[in-house]
């Protein structure tokens, strides 16, 4: 099974679903806490608060109207006889007086508050041993006379624990995440389903995609839905179609340009080789002095144009070949000294004045296409001579495997905006140059031989000075091994 990256879209969509569960739960378990505490808390609150009311309308009907201390003592402890469940702690205070009971902890805040005798107040405060409701309440005498319902200047302070409350607050958060966390873990599998289901489509158009650089432009894929994701497989399938109609296009045009230029240069050829043969013999009248000097510069100014284009329409149609896939191997167990020596002798470089040998010193035995790795070498010594310095050096070293060939010069190299055009077909170095002393294919015939023997072709500067082209072919070549 293959593992989904952490950087991918699978697990950051799961993430993000997991996320917002989260985010949900903790925000309707927040407001859910908030409520049910505040209700847990006033209720509380109002039930002692109606229950203190109660039991100080029970007992101010026989309360004296100048009560002592002493009364106050004994209405404190009435007080806190009644709490019953509650277990309040009571204290009595007349006219802002001190506190007459067992409750000691009330605030001064609270005592404030309830100096004007006329409404109850209650403050909720953390102690050390817990939370504690305050209740300020004043007492007024509902049955006595001419003074009911009037304020009584006794206001009765009660501190009552609300630990019970705090236990079930915490009963509450400790349900909410039990609720919470087994929410988030079923999360998981609803995410990776929708996961699921949004990526499908995005691996479908990968794979496709995939295929079309691969070649295969007729792809297309089935679209399914009306969501964004429809949409991109739609504008997907129109990108394909047009780049199968450009494909299509662009085929049938290079395939005219090469049919154009090998009918050509086919057609050239005849009538440039009897413009040859008759160059040929102007060309021994004119260097023997027979003709008149202006006739024979002008007639050796045409043969030597002459050779030229008859080159030009030979390296026209054998890069036609290359394009049409018939160029062939004809292969051969053949010395390498033998191919390099036949090389240099053929084109008159002379050892070691231009051409500096370095080849092993056993008789290396090759299989190639000896015309075809004469024409490599041809083609890098002539550049190297042409356009760098001489001396060249042809050095070759040989493996098992591969047999490496460097053909380097003394020259000042190649420039960097140029050498990774230097295999580009009919590429000049200079713009400004109208044309070039060769057809300028040289070298892109050169690297189509070598790729024909399954080597490689490439070029460097050296680290001083020079540059080097270097040839790795495989030793182990074998007839059928040629495209």
């Amino acid at each position: 099974m293959k593992l989904a990256s952490p950087r991918g879209l699978r697990p950051r969509l799961v993430v993000a679903f997991v996320l917002v569960t989260a985010l949900s739960a903790l925000i309707t378990a927040t407001l859910t806490f908030r409520q049910a505490r505040n209700t847990i808390l006033e209720r509380a609150q109002n039930s002692a608060v109606h229950d203190l009311r109660l039991q100080i309308d029970s007992l101010a009907p026989t309360f004296p109207d100048d009560p002592t201390n002493s009364d106050l003592h004994i209405f404190a402890r009435r007080l806190d006889g009644a709490s019953g469940s509650r277990g309040w702690h009571t204290a009595v205070s007349r006219d802002g007086g001190p506190l007459i009971g067992t409750a000691g902890d009330v605030s001064s805040a609270l005592r404030d508050a309830t100096r004007s005798g006329e409404a109850t107040f209650y403050e909720r405060v953390e102690h050390a041993d817990g939370p504690r409701l305050l209740i300020g309440m004043p007492v007024s005498y509902t049955d006595r006379g001419k003074s009911a319902g009037k304020p009584s200047g006794l206001v009765v302070f009660a501190v009552l624990s609300l630990d019970g409350e705090r236990a079930d607050i915490s009963a509450l958060i400790t349900a909410a995440w039990a609720g919470a966390l087994p929410a988030l873990a079923f999360a998981v599998v609803p995410a990776l389903f929708a996961a699921r289901r949004v990526l499908r489509p995005v691996r479908q158009l990968r794979t496709a995609a995939e295929k079309i650089t691969s070649g295969a432009l007729d792809t297309r894929l089935d679209v399914v839905g009306k969501d964004e994701l429809a949409a991109l497989t739609g504008t997907f399938n129109t990108m394909a179609a047009a780049l199968e109609r450009d494909d299509a296009e662009l085929r049938r045009m290079e395939a005219n340009a090469r049919r154009f230029a090998a009918d050509v240069t086919h057609e050239l050829r005849t009538p440039l080789a009897a413009m040859a043969a008759v160059t040929d013999s102007l060309d021994e009248d004119a260097r023997s002095g027979t003709l008149p000097p202006d006739t024979a510069d002008a007639v050796l100014l045409i043969s030597e144009e002459t050779r030229k284009l008859v080159g030009m329409v030979e390296d026209l149609m054998e890069i036609s070949r290359f394009d049409a896939g018939a160029a062939v191997l004809h292969l051969d167990t053949v010395s390498l000294r033998t191919v390099v020596d036949k090389t240099l002798h053929l084109r008159g470089w002379r050892e070691p004045d231009e051409v500096i040998t370095e080849l092993p010193e056993d008789d290396l035995r090759i299989r190639v296409d000896a015309r075809r790795i004469d024409v490599v070498l041809a083609n890098l010594i002539g550049n190297a001579l042409r356009h760098g310095a001489a001396p060249v050096t042809v050095r070759a070293t040989a493996t098992q495997e591969t047999l490496v060939i460097d053909v380097a010069d003394d020259g000042p190299g190649i420039p960097d905006k140029v050498l990774p055009h230097v295999f580009d077909r009919f590429y000049k170095a200079d713009a400004a140059r109208a044309r070039s002393e060769g057809s300028g294919l040289g070298l892109a015939i050169a690297r189509e031989n070598v790729r024909l023997h399954h080597g490689t072709l490439t070029a460097a500067n050296l680290p001083d000075s020079g540059a080097v082209f270097t040839i790795t072919l495989p030793r182990t070549l074998r007839q059928e091994d040629q495209p």
